[in-house]
């Protein structure tokens, strides 16, 4: 059994257990605080699904690079392969690209 699966059946076993008895119990019990046990009843909804840990990846960022000047990048790109980082940047600012030196870096090497 994987560690994620025993971090959820403990949370289940923790809300049952507290669900029979009171929370302070529970908390004592499991050795955890209340806090944790609300939080953790306010998510289950009965499946053991719903208390798997949920990633905190952000969704989006708002200054990242916009589909129309990744696209630019990637034309320049296809158009200048061998140019160095600071004389593509300085075409691709020719071309109304607005970001840093560093900014344009980062996608370079996120795109590959």
């Amino acid at each position: 059994m994987n560690t994620v699966k025993q971090k959820m059946m403990f949370r289940q076993s923790l809300i049952k257990y507290s669900e029979k008895n009171e929370v302070t119990k529970a908390a004592i019990k499991y050795n955890v605080t209340s806090q944790y046990i609300y939080f953790w009843k306010r998510r289950y909804d009965g499946t053991l699904q719903s208390l798997a840990d949920r990633s905190r990846k952000p969704k989006h960022h708002p200054n990242q690079h916009t589909e129309e000047e990744i696209k630019l990048i990637k034309d320049m790109r296809r158009r200048n392969p061998n140019a160095g980082l600071v004389v593509f940047w300085v075409k691709l600012r020719q071309r109304e690209y607005k970001r840093s030196v560093t900014g344009l870096y980062r996608v370079l090497r996120k795109l590959g």
